[in-house]
Order: C-alpha cells, then sequence, then structure tokens
C-alpha cells in the first residue's frame, strides 16, 4: 500500500487548522503560508511523495 501525500495540500491543511484555532493570528499564518507554498514552488518540492 502506497501513500501518495503532496506537501501543497499538507501545508493548506496545517494553515485552514490554525486559521480555525487561533483566528487572531490570521496575517501570521497567511504570510508563512505564501511564503511557504512560494519556496516549494521555487525548489520544485512540490511533488514529493511520502
Amino acid at each position: 500500500m502506497n501513500i501518495h501525500l503532496g506537501l501543497t495540500p499538507l501545508v493548506s491543511l496545517i494553515a485552514g487548522i490554525l486559521i480555525l484555532v487561533a483566528p487572531r493570528l490570521l496575517n501570521f499564518i497567511v504570510a508563512i503560508y505564501l511564503i511557504v507554498i512560494g519556496l516549494i514552488g521555487l525548489f520544485g518540492a512540490g511533488n514529493a511523495h511520502l
């Protein structure tokens, strides 16, 4: 059984959960999310499979 898990959906899920748990940190979480997604796009780690 192989599990293929993309990195960007995982980051999105974590960011969404953090926004639900701590809505006051919305700007901070969105900024980190955009930086992480940008780095994943630049370095091509979006195709990493676990």
